[in-house]
């Protein structure tokens, strides 16, 4: 498992201890962790949950009338220091 896979995947299984409904997903350059909101969450469970997706590279909250809300991460998977990265038009 990648690196950011690690990352991504203790951050998915401590926002699951905390009650949210997690999805793991790769992607070539990162990891992603989304996780559904309850309508009814404590603050001090919000403060947990921030304290938790802290630790990404990137974080949000999409929040919509029709599906809620829904918590998004993003780990970067970290970049080979030398080789062909992805091809031209990407670091080396």
């Amino acid at each position: 498992m990648p690196v950011s896979g690690v990352s991504a995947a203790a951050l998915a299984a401590r926002l699951s201890a905390l009650g949210l409904l997690t999805r793991v997903e790769e992607h070539p350059r990162h990891t992603t962790v989304e996780a559904e909101v309850p309508d009814a969450l404590s603050v001090e469970t919000w403060r947990e949950v921030l304290d938790v997706v802290a630790e990404a590279d990137r974080f949000g909250l999409l929040a919509t009338s029709l599906n809620g809300c829904t918590l998004w991460a993003v780990v970067r998977k970290s970049v080979p220091t030398t080789g062909d990265v992805g091809g031209p038009g990407h670091q080396r």
